[in-house]
């Protein structure tokens, strides 16, 4: 988001307070949604969460195109509709809710490049398992992602969706890359993780933060969601503190409030 755009924003946002009916959208949980789409969610919902922030999660199957974007998810507040973790950040920050302010410059200049870390291997990761992995996009991707339409449509967009993500791939230097490599990848960036947060309950000490969110939506949903492998969830289980990590979000945040989840 450009500097013009983010104070175009915040000048919009400020001006009301977070209303009781905000809406998060998502494609359709049981028979639609995949992993990386699922993660990226809950990060959104775990972040608003810490901030205490009230949203009511709908699934749509058309949520992927309703996305100013075209990224998922989307949160509807008053008339303003915005896409993804970090302008949501920025957003909620305008109405006086953060979870960073606390920080100082280094530290946040940290927290941003875990974030990018996150982003750059655990959801890029993500998404070479359920498009490149041909076993996974056949059994699980392109029949989840595919199954609110009818033929042909639904292999229409499915091998449409498949053919983009592989570009990307490609485009980033992914292309290449074996299965095997993705889950080294996967585990380095787990190490490195693991390393930042050591024996204290967030990564910056007591208070969680936006990177926190965006770790937890990923991880949680990576070791407990169901692939053709076990491959991905067994390397972060190797790391006993980040699993705790993700017991702790749950517990805090998501137990006693299956219903709005």
């Amino acid at each position: 988001m450009s500097l013009a755009a983010e104070a175009f924003v915040s000048q919009i946002a400020a001006a009301e307070p977070w209303p009781e009916n905000a809406t998060l959208y998502q494609p359709l949980k049981e028979d639609q949604i995949l992993l990386s789409d699922c993660a990226s969610s809950l990060a959104v919902q775990a972040y608003l969460r810490m901030c205490g922030l009230p949203v009511q999660v709908v699934c749509r199957a058309n949520a992927e195109y309703m996305s100013p974007s075209g990224k998922i998810p989307f949160i509807h507040v008053g008339n303003q509709v915005v896409s993804e973790l970090g302008p949501i950040v920025q957003f909620t920050k305008a109405k006086g809710h953060s979870l960073s302010d606390g920080l100082d410059d280094v530290q946040r200049a940290e927290m941003k490049a875990y974030m990018e870390l996150v982003n750059n291997m655990l959801l890029t990761a993500e998404l070479f398992i359920q498009w490149c992995d041909d076993a996974t996009a056949a059994e699980i991707s392109r029949p989840r992602y595919s199954s609110p339409y009818s033929w042909p449509l639904n292999n229409i967009l499915a091998y449409q969706k498949q053919w983009e993500v592989r570009r990307k791939m490609n485009a980033i230097g992914w292309g290449g890359k074996t299965l095997e490599q993705v889950y080294e990848d996967v585990s380095q960036c787990c190490q490195a993780l693991s390393q930042r947060l050591g024996t204290q309950p967030y990564f910056f000490s007591k208070q969680p933060t936006e990177l926190d969110a965006l770790v937890f939506g990923h991880l949680f949903t990576i070791i407990t969601t169901r692939l053709t492998s076990g491959e991905l969830a067994e390397r972060i289980k190797g790391f006993s503190n980040l699993l705790s990590f993700c017991r702790r979000i749950e517990q805090t945040y998501f137990e006693d409030k299956s219903s709005s989840t």
